[in-house]
């Protein structure tokens, strides 16, 4: 693996964080304080090409590749996480998921205003009795003529209140096991789907979560992505592509946290001297950069090998595991750093510290990410 990027790709870094610092940056604690989805700010995203980066051209994408991406996803990250984890996983799975699995006609219709911008995806997997445990999800859909009908309640859906288009699992043959589940398109305004209001959420307030019910949701066959009973291996292929996108978020905290230490620690002055000239506090930036580099090192690997088509589940775990658990040790240690100014509301730390926590929980808790770190080295 080459350690370095490539001109072009360090040219698209550049110019990623010249937007974030001009356009991101300024929005964020609005975003947080309001808890709203910036819809401002996601048409200049997707006037910019920034929406549709690792999908192909031919669809309205970059045609860029996973690495590139998760580049992008750092520098947004690092000016608002929540705004870099909804560009993060529109197109690393929603996108991706349609490219993949779709049909040509599905790709046309859905894939391409995704990859555009003009619209927005919600991915629906989750429901109140199923977390971890996917086996456990009760929604359904029943054959009847040419449609399927959807029943069922998800739940933490990602741009549920708004999303333009929708990824449902469900289950189409509960004595098949596995291969029973099947994932379906529903576009917005489809009779019998009801998204739910945003939840009040600890952090990344400026993404929108919320519970979906679909109550004799009907829709046609060629709704159905992929094929009968494929749901199963489309959500984890999906997860695959949004943990790197989830660990080049967590690294794009990070790299926030090391900031705003960095900028504390040479102006505040205790005893007469900066507090960077303190072991205590200067050990702790030590730590934080270590970390980042890690962090970063691991992202790039697991997109690298996606880029050459190589298996990268297990580096995509490995990578977010990582990544989510240094942002979130590190965002405390940034708050220590600052002291009182850091807990108080507003302070960027506090932010940071708050959207951190959620990273080790979504797209795959920290625990799952260990079961499939162990599972593919002791089976």
């Amino acid at each position: 693996m080459n350690f370095q990027l490539t001109e072009e790709q360090e040219l698209i870094r550049r110019n990623a964080r010249e937007f974030a610092d001009k356009n991101v940056a300024p929005l964020a604690a609005e975003i947080d304080e309001q808890s709203r989805h910036p819809h401002e700010l996601f048409a200049k995203l997707a006037a910019g090409g920034w929406l549709g980066i690792p999908l192909p051209e031919q669809y309205g994408g970059a045609g860029a590749d996973l690495l590139t991406h998760a580049v992008v996803v750092e520098e947004i990250s690092r000016a608002c996480s929540a705004t870099g984890f909804t560009l993060s996983f529109h197109a690393g799975i929603i996108g991706m998921s349609l490219y993949l699995f779709g049909t040509e006609a599905q790709k046309e219709r859905y894939l391409v205003p995704l990859a555009q911008g003009r619209h927005m995806g919600a991915f629906s997997l989750t429901e109140p009795g199923a977390g971890t445990d996917v086996m456990a999800v009760a929604t359904t859909a029943v054959r009847d003529g040419g449609d399927y009908v959807l029943n069922g309640t998800k739940t933490f859906v990602s741009n549920g209140p708004f999303a333009d288009t929708y990824i449902f699992f469900c289950w189409t043959d509960r004595t098949a096991g596995k291969k029973g589940m099947s994932a379906f398109i529903v576009p917005k305004g489809t009779q019998g789907l009801q998204p739910g209001e945003p939840f009040h959420k600890m952090g990344l307030r400026g993404s929108q979560t919320s519970e979906v019910v679909l109550r004799e949701c009907r829709v046609p066959e060629e709704n159905m992505l992929g094929a009968p009973g494929q749901g199963l291996p489309i959500a984890m292929q999906g997860f695959e592509h949004g943990r790197v996108g989830i660990a080049a978020q967590a690294t794009g905290i990070l790299q926030a946290a090391l900031d705003e230490s960095l900028r504390y620690a040479r102006e505040r002055v205790q005893f007469g001297v900066p507090i960077a000239r303190h072991q205590a506090i200067a050990w702790m930036i030590a730590d934080m950069d270590a970390d980042l580099a890690a962090a970063r090192l691991l992202t790039h690997q697991a997109a690298w090998l996606k880029d050459r088509q190589l298996p990268f589940g297990k580096a995509a775990s490995i990578a977010k595991l990582f990544a989510t658990e240094a942002a979130m040790k590190h965002t405390v240690k940034a708050v220590q750093i600052q002291g009182g100014y850091g807990y108080i509301k507003g302070a960027k730390v506090e932010r940071l510290m708050r959207d951190a926590k959620i990273a080790e929980i979504y797209e795959g808790t920290s625990e799952a990410q260990r079961l499939v770190i162990s599972g593919s080295l002791l089976r």
